[in-house]
């Protein structure tokens, strides 16, 4: 009995100390992160209203950025462009807003690299696809502000949506094409017969 409470009180303090000490003993974030963390929310809101002039405001000069169609975007006007031509028209909005895995992995202090995922519904070909994508996002810091200064988003080249869908068109097709041509060898062979 008295070896149990022995054992008990041990317990507790070791509890105690380890309680103490885990605080110490995790590292303090780096501020960084919540800079990040307010560019990350400012793009994500920009691009949600569709206003593609603060989105530009965030990136940097040399910014590039490649999407999931393998169009690659150059500088804020290359990006005005590929926003104009194609976000208003198949971008629908996020089912999940880009985000991150983990923490940004940051570089010296003024480079970070970030990766993660997103779920975005678009209009192509008159049809709605939700695609599921990962990213990847380089920010560097200028003059005391976070810039994005490349993007790179894909899409699983070999299981999508679009991919799907044609398949299945294909099995469609595959299978009229075999009925029409059940049907054309049967009037043919009755023509020969006749």
């Amino acid at each position: 009995m008295k070896m149990k409470r022995h054992l008990l009180r041990l317990l507790c303090c070791a509890s105690l100390f380890v309680g103490v000490l885990r605080p110490a003993m995790q590292a303090a974030e780096d501020p960084a992160h919540n800079e990040l963390r307010t560019l990350r929310t400012q793009v994500i809101e920009a691009i949600t209203k569709g206003d593609f002039e603060a989105v530009v405001k965030h990136v940097h000069p040399s910014v590039v950025v490649t999407w999931q169609n393998a169009e690659v975007c150059r500088g804020p006007q290359g990006l005005r462009e590929f926003m104009t031509k194609m976000g208003t028209d198949s971008f629908k909005g996020y089912k999940v807003p880009p985000t991150p895995d983990d923490l940004t992995i940051l570089y010296g202090g003024d480079t970070g690299v970030s990766f993660g995922k997103v779920v975005a519904n678009y209009k192509l070909l008159g049809k709605d696809y939700e695609f599921t994508s990962r990213w990847t996002a380089t920010l560097v810091k200028e003059n005391g502000k976070w810039l994005l200064a490349s993007y790179h988003v894909s899409l699983n080249a070999l299981d999508n949506p679009m991919l799907n869908a044609a398949k299945s068109s294909l099995l469609w097709i595959g299978v009229g094409g075999a009925v029409l041509g059940l049907i054309v060898g049967r009037i043919l062979s009755r023509r020969k017969a006749a």
